[in-house]
């Protein structure tokens, strides 16, 4: 499946080193296990990134590809030296005089082990929410929120950083002056996501990433089925995802009337509302690069960035599950943008949504001004 990587298992010139695989077997095994769960899964996660029961579960998941692949390393070390890389954010380099390998071989071994968290393990951690139970629980806990029925998920893009000598043009360049990928997720009210997409360059605006995703092109053709139809003032309201005002407002996707508040009294709870619901993606993104300090600089090779992204996805998702502790957020500057305009082939879909969010709008508010 994978090229055959032969790599020798430490440099026998320094076994001491805290990095060697002996050091970590005695961390792992002998260590590891004269420690309470807290302070075991602390010292953990200060390493990795995740308590050690989350760590085993990646690797026991991992463990028949890497396996596959001929590495001359054992399993766990392999990923706990790509974990240390993705939740600190050190480059091959850094990892390599800590490991005693080479740079090069550093960074076969990370793009190895997040090829196969970012295929392997995607489809089971991160699923669109199409089994009427998920619907259920998801609709309900936005409505919860928001007041809003029938909301199942928020979407948002966010600008990845990259390396600078990979990128020729300003095409990569993001509204904040430096170069980077579009990371575009959508977030359920766990804070998980259900889908990942990075397949435009950070110079793209999010309404343009969304209609170059999978999901989209799902959405559009009807091949997601949601199995959850309500009535609204006489309307079909079936599941939606909500986005700010760079998204197209469409049959699927709700977004605010107003950007700034100028709209009517209706127009403007119905706005709050929806932005209630959209926070919950806002803030899985600051915790996706919390918890993962890679993302805040990616220091891998552009043709990695994408696989290396999703992979940290799918490790948000593991944490969020286990209810790993959050950590400290990371901050992305306040988003700016020009409401997205409807293409052509989109006006069927846009003049649904419409009447879809005037229903909405004008329930939501005859609801709570009765109360």
């Amino acid at each position: 499946m994978f090229p055959e990587l032969k790599i020798p298992l430490f440099n026998q010139t320094n076994q001491s080193s805290s990095f060697s695989v002996s050091a970590f077997r005695a961390l792992s095994t002998e260590h590891i296990w004269s420690l309470e769960a807290p302070l075991r899964d602390a010292q953990w996660r200060t390493l990795y990134g995740l308590s050690y029961p989350v760590f085993t579960t990646v690797v026991e998941k991992l463990k028949p590809h890497i396996t596959a692949s001929n590495l001359s390393l054992p399993s766990d070390y392999a990923v706990s030296m790509v974990l240390s890389r993705l939740a600190h954010g050190f480059s091959a380099k850094t990892l390599a005089s800590r490991y005693s390998l080479e740079p090069y071989l550093i960074s076969k071994i990370t793009n190895m082990v997040t090829r196969l968290l970012a295929t392997k393990l995607y489809p089971e951690f991160i699923k669109i929410p199409v089994s009427r139970r998920r619907l259920i629980e998801t609709t309900q806990a936005f409505e919860e929120l928001t007041s809003l029925p029938n909301m199942c998920g928020a979407i948002d893009g966010s600008p990845i950083k990259v390396k600078c000598g990979d990128i020729g043009g300003n095409v990569y360049e993001c509204r904040y002056g430096y170069p980077s990928v579009l990371l575009q997720v959508v977030a359920d009210h766990k804070k998980m996501f259900w889908d990942v997409c990075v397949k435009a360059p950070g110079g793209s605006d999010d309404a343009s990433h969304l209609r170059e995703s999978l999901l989209y092109n799902r959405l559009v053709s009807g091949d997601v089925v949601w199995d959850k139809v309500i009535n609204v003032r006489g309307h079909h309201v079936r599941p939606y995802i909500v986005g700010d005002w760079c998204y197209p407002l469409l049959s699927f996707l709700m977004t605010p009337f107003s950007p700034n508040g100028s709209g009517t009294p209706a127009q403007n709870l119905f706005d709050g509302m929806l932005m209630k619901g959209r926070s919950v993606v806002v803030d899985a993104i600051a915790l996706l690069k919390g918890r993962w300090k890679i993302l805040q600089d990616l220091n891998v090779g552009l043709n990695h960035a994408p696989q290396t992204i999703v992979a940290c996805c799918v490790l948000h998702n593991l944490c969020q599950i286990a209810r790993e502790p959050e950590p400290e957020a990371w901050k992305d500057p306040d988003e700016g943008g020009v409401p997205a305009r409807v293409l052509e082939n989109e006006k069927s879909f846009h003049y649904f949504g419409d009447s879809l969010r005037q229903a909405l709008t004008d329930d939501l508010h005859q609801r709570l001004s009765s109360r």
